[in-house]
């Protein structure tokens, strides 16, 4: 099941080479003043028992249990997940499509049954199979996982143009989902509105649909990226941020083997989401932050700049299906972290770090 198109939401993914919006710590430098502080702090979890309970219920009856149907949107931000704990990165709109920043949200999940072989459309449904979504909602829930909010702000002298849009994404709400095998499994969220606990029922996450995206433990591929000289000082050729990034002095392939590396796939004029700006604007600012511990490359999604011309070779050679995704990769070029959508600067730094650690 693939989540319906919005307008506005916290996800761009890929496909045939053109892009379609889908809905859905410590710091590595010691670093603590006021003035590379964001602007909205990252606030944890809600407690479990905020939620209902699962009891044995199945995912219907959780949402039965809520006091009826939510009226805000809860949009998911990643399509690539693993067998094990996987970041379940979302935003929640209301029905404006404004962004809601302060929900208390907790996720569910249950098992979408396989379809049996050679199954047969029903009347009535158009000629396709009986939806195997709805039946997992009579499956048992496992759940709540409660959700984090991570904050997206920069500081100030960070923040680009693109950023400062009012309808840009000011955090991502985040959780750590356990799927114990490969296959489709149905998400629902249940979230605070006016003082009530009111249910959604969430696009189904595939696991393991995506395997060729790049691991933490793999070694990395090798790609050129563009830099400021290839491109003769005319940076508009190789970011789409205003004012420019500075995230393109290094080849990456001159890097790969010979130092750690922040490699951040994200364009943030293209990919009609909210929270591209945000994340470029974060990496500028832990550039600084680390100084020269690590080489810091943005790389634009779009041959030329131009989503009419497709995606660029080195979005493909990582098989990425969405953007944006961030890489940090050791000195020895092996993957250290790997987070697809939307991040702050605590799990930046924390991705760093781990680069930096080998």
């Amino acid at each position: 099941m693939r989540a319906p198109r919005l307008a506005m939401t916290t996800l761009c993914v890929l496909a045939a080479g053109a892009l379609f919006t889908a809905c859905g710590g410590d710091s590595g430098t010691g670093e603590s003043t006021a003035s590379l502080a964001p602007a909205r702090e990252t606030r944890p979890a809600p407690p479990k028992s905020n939620f209902p309970s699962v009891e044995g219920r199945t995912l219907r009856q959780v949402l039965e249990a809520a006091d009826g149907p939510a009226e805000a949107i809860v949009a998911p931000a990643a399509v690539v997940f693993y067998p094990g704990e996987n970041r379940y990165p979302f935003g929640i709109l209301d029905r404006d499509e404004g962004e809601i920043p302060d929900a208390e949200v907790a996720l569910y999940y249950a098992k979408v049954p396989a379809p049996r072989p050679g199954a047969k459309a029903k009347a009535g449904d158009g000629g396709a199979i009986a939806r195997p979504q709805a039946k997992a909602l009579d499956r048992p829930a496992v759940g709540p996982f409660p959700a984090m909010i991570e904050s997206l702000a920069a500081a100030p002298a960070f923040r680009s143009e693109t950023s400062s849009d009012r309808e840009v994404a000011s955090v991502v709400y985040s959780t750590q989902l356990r799927f114990p095998s490969a296959g489709e499994w149905q998400i629902a969220a249940i979230l605070e509105e006016d003082g009530e606990l009111r249910g959604a029922v969430l696009p189904s996450a595939v696991v393991g649909e995506f395997e060729r995206v790049p691991r933490p433990g793999q070694k990395a591929p090798i790609i050129h990226t563009p830099t400021t000289q290839d491109v003769g000082g005319d940076l508009s050729k190789i970011t789409t941020r205003i004012p420019p990034d500075t995230q393109n002095k290094v080849d990456y392939a001159e890097a790969l083997g010979k130092e750690p590396i922040v490699l951040l796939f994200a364009t943030p004029e293209f990919c009609q989401s909210r929270v591209c700006g945000p994340v470029v604007d974060v990496a500028e600012q832990a550039k600084q932050e680390y100084e020269d511990k690590a080489a810091f490359i943005h790389m634009e999604i779009y041959n030329g700049n131009d989503p009419e011309n497709g995606v660029r070779p080195q979005v493909r050679t990582f098989h990425l299906p969405s953007e944006p995704y961030l890489f940090t990769i050791d000195r020895r070029g092996v993957v250290r972290a790997a987070i697809e959508g939307a991040f702050g600067l605590e799990l930046m730094h924390r991705a760093v770090d781990r680069a930096l650690a080998r």
